[in-house]
């Protein structure tokens, strides 16, 4: 089962959590105390992305992924407001508001940098981390604008959701080969229009997003992470090893796992190698 909760994020924007729990009623995991752990999807993605590794973890944990700000069905807010202070603040709100902290956080990319900024500012909500294929150091000016002009090179609208999944998985000229599960991933983030599908969010926004991180460096918040965190990396991702093992030393408590075979979207890639690399952290930290 999968349920809808509102929650209200930084500056009254209303975000949807999803809640995945089977079975249903006074046998959730939230009624008998289950620890909890939050799903932050990076971006442009949405929560449904981490709908396989939501389902194994509500077996044994109270699992929530959530819609952030601008993304899935989540109000797509001024693009004043797309911080990262903003994007902190609602997966603290999250949180507080459905009682599920101290967490266990796992973000991707974007969503990973917001739940080692969330763990540096509140080490009360946060009781464990996973980090998967996000950078601590700076991208700089010229990555901002290949996703500018990456952005431009989208044929909009698509046609059918198979042109989505073709061009994201085989025509897209940032495909080295074939990617089926790229192109599925995109066609999740897809939703028709009158004219053809279009993304459920705005471009711009999730550039402005973008602009808020990628030209600063995040070692400094990094190692005010106190509690334990799990550095996973696609050995085809973006996060090279050298620098992944240098945010494992930089992190007080931090462990390291790779996925082969996997690229940029580790746990959507490769959903049975990703559980395989996270679940002995996971119960060390909820178990332990």
């Amino acid at each position: 089962m999968v349920r809808r909760i509102d929650v209200t994020g930084a500056g009254g924007v209303r975000l949807a959590a999803w809640e995945f729990a089977d079975p249903p009623g006074n046998d959730r995991p939230e009624a008998s105390g289950t620890p909890g752990v939050l799903l932050l999807h990076g971006l442009m993605g949405r929560a449904s992305h981490w709908e396989s590794t939501a389902r194994w973890l509500s077996g044994r944990h109270r699992a929530v992924a959530l819609d952030q700000r601008g993304h899935g069905q989540s109000d797509k807010a001024p693009k004043a407001e797309y911080t990262r202070e903003a994007y902190v603040e609602d997966a603290e709100a999250a949180l507080e508001q459905l009682g599920l902290g101290p967490a266990v956080v796992v973000g991707h990319a974007m969503g990973a940098l917001t739940g080692w900024q969330l763990a540096a500012k509140r080490p009360d909500l946060v009781r464990a981390l996973i980090i998967c294929d996000m950078r601590a150091s700076a991208l700089g000016a010229s990555s901002q604008r290949e996703w500018e002009d990456w952005f431009k090179a989208w044929p909009l609208p698509f046609a059918t959701l198979d042109d989505v999944r073709k061009w994201f998985g085989e025509d897209d000229p940032w495909v080295e080969r074939r990617n089926p599960s790229r192109g599925e991933f995109y066609a999740e983030v897809m939703h028709e229009s009158p004219d053809g599908w279009r993304p459920v969010f705005e471009p711009e926004q999730m550039l402005e997003s973008r602009r808020t991180w990628v030209y600063d460096a995040h070692w400094e918040e990094l190692a005010q992470v106190r509690c334990p965190a799990l550095v996973v990396r696609g050995l085809d991702g973006e996060l090279g090893r050298a620098e992944s093992q240098e945010m494992v030393r930089v992190l007080p408590r931090g462990q390291y796992a790779e996925v082969a075979d996997a690229g940029h979207l580790v746990h959507y890639d490769r959903p049975e190698a990703w559980r395989a690399a996270i679940e002995p952290f996971l119960d060390g930290v909820l178990t332990g």
